[in-house]
C-alpha cells in the first residue's frame, strides 16, 4: 500500500504519525505547499518510526509526482477553522483547492481511493466527487466516524465507563445539524435513553453537535487535529485490511434516504475497494426530518457554492471584456 496524505497540518501529519506508528502502508507521502514544511515532519516522523519499529517508509514533498500511483489520498488541504468562523465561512476558498487537490491526485493516482477531510466536510466530499469522475465508492468523507467518537467520548464522560462498552451512531451533515441516533446507541447492548434521563441526554446530544466548535473555543488559533486523525486512520484500516467495517462516512447518495445528488454522513460498510455498501437502517418519523433537515442545509451550501462560482466566473468574464476594450482603445 501507498498512501498519499494532502496537507502537512496538524491533522495531515498527525495522521501520517499513526499510520507510520501502525505499519499501515509501505510508503507514505506527506505532501504540501510550503517547501520544507512536509520534508521537514516527514524526516522527523521516520526517525520516531525507529523507535517504533515500524519499516514503512515516509516521504515530504511538495510536487504530485511523488505521490504516483497511491492506493489512498486523504485531502486534508484547506484553510482551518478559526473562533467565529462557521463551515460556511469556509466555502469557496477551500473547494478550489480541493477541486486542484482532487484533479491533481487523479491525473498521477486513477486508481486511489480518496478519502476527504476538509471543512465544510460534505460539500468538499461533493467537491471532489464531481472533480474526480471516479465513481461513488472510490471518495469518502470522514465525517461520521469523528462525531460518532466525539458521542461516544461524552457518554463515556457522563456514565464513567469504558469505552469499550459504547456503540453509537451520528448520520448527516458534519455540522450543527448532525443527527446522533440514541436510538441505535447502546451501552454494553443495554439501550443509552434506559440509562439516562433525557435532560443529560439533550445535552449529550448538544454536546456533540458542538464538539469541534468547543475545541475551537479553547484553542482560539485552531482546530481539532488529534481524534479527525485518528478517525481518519480507522477508516484506513477498514481499506487496508479489508474489514468490511460499518462506520458513519460522508457519501454520494443517488436516492438512498430518500436524497440524491448531495453528499452525506450515512451509515457505510467500508473494505479493500472503499465504500462496499450503503446501510439502509429504519429511521423513526421524527430521525427522517431530522436526517432531511440536515441534508438540506449540505443541499443549500452546495448551491451556494456554485452561486458563487457564477458570479466568480461572472466577474472573470467582465474584466476579460473590459481589459479587451481598454487594450482596444
Amino acid at each position: 500500500m501507498k498512501i498519499t496524505i494532502v496537507g502537512a497540518g496538524n491533522v495531515g501529519s498527525t495522521c501520517a504519525q499513526i499510520i507510520v506508528d501502525r505499519a499501515l502502508a509501505n510508503d507514505v507521502v506527506l505532501l504540501d505547499v510550503v517547501e520544507g514544511i512536509p520534508q521537514g515532519k516527514a524526516l522527523d516522523i521516520y526517525q520516531s518510526a525507529a523507535i517504533q519499529l515500524s519499516d514503512t517508509k515516509i516521504h515530504g514533498t511538495n510536487n504530485y509526482e511523488t505521490t504516483a500511483n497511491s492506493d489512498i489520498v486523504v485531502i486534508t488541504a484547506g484553510v482551518p477553522r478559526k473562533p467565529g468562523m462557521s463551515r460556511d465561512d469556509l466555502l469557496s476558498i477551500n473547494s478550489d483547492i480541493v477541486s486542484m487537490s482532487t484533479k491533481a491526485v487523479v491525473a498521477h493516482s486513477p486508481n486511489a481511493i480518496i478519502i476527504v477531510v476538509s471543512n465544510p466536510l460534505d460539500v468538499m466530499t461533493y467537491v471532489s466527487f464531481v472533480n474526480s469522475h471516479f465513481p461513488r465508492n472510490k471518495v469518502i468523507g470522514m465525517s461520521g466516524v469523528l462525531d460518532t467518537a466525539r458521542f461516544k467520548a461524552f457518554i463515556c464522560m457522563e456514565l464513567n465507563i469504558s469505552i469499550e462498552n459504547i456503540q453509537a451512531m451520528v448520520l448527516g451533515g458534519h455540522g450543527d445539524s448532525m443527527v446522533p441516533l440514541v436510538r441505535y446507541s447502546t451501552v454494553a447492548g443495554i439501550p443509552l435513553d434506559s440509562l439516562l434521563p433525557q435532560d443529560r441526554l439533550d445535552a449529550l446530544l448538544d454536546r456533540t453537535r458542538n464538539g469541534g466548535a468547543e475545541i475551537v473555543k479553547h484553542l482560539k488559533t485552531g482546530s481539532a487535529y488529534y481524534a479527525p486523525a485518528a478517525s481518519i486512520v480507522q477508516m484506513i484500516d477498514a481499506i487496508v485490511n479489508n474489514r468490511h467495517r460499518i462506520m458513519s462516512c460522508c457519501v454520494y447518495l443517488t436516492g438512498e434516504y430518500g436524497h440524491h445528488d448531495v453528499c452525506l454522513g450515512v451509515p457505510v460498510k467500508i473494505g479493500r475497494t472503499g465504500m462496499e455498501e450503503i446501510v439502509l437502517i429504519d429511521l423513526t418519523p421524527e430521525e427522517k426530518a431530522a436526517l432531511d433537515k440536515s441534508a438540506n442545509d449540505v443541499k443549500a451550501q452546495i448551491k451556494s457554492l456554485r452561486n458563487l462560482q457564477k458570479a466568480k466566473e461572472q466577474g472573470k468574464e467582465n474584466g476579460t471584456k473590459e481589459q479587451a476594450k481598454t487594450t482596444v482603445k
